[in-house]
């Protein structure tokens, strides 16, 4: 059950928020349990882990995103 907490929407915005909903629910079932969406490697953290800083120093600030 859905239920509208706040404000007076239009029966339009209504369905329309509701077809939305109805899409996203069609959507995850036609997934396969299990399924994982494969992250672009760019965006995954443990790839700016990966590199050594330079050492502390005079001047490191220079060499701190310089490949090693």
């Amino acid at each position: 059950m859905i239920k509208v907490v706040r404000g007076n929407p239009t029966p339009e915005e209504l369905a329309a928020a509701l077809a939305v909903v109805q899409a996203r629910a069609a959507a995850a079932a036609t997934t396969p349990p299990g399924a994982t969406q494969e992250r672009p490697a760019w965006s995954d953290p443990s790839r700016v882990t990966q590199r050594r800083l330079p050492p502390p120093g005079p001047r490191s600030w220079a060499r701190t995103f310089w490949p090693g």
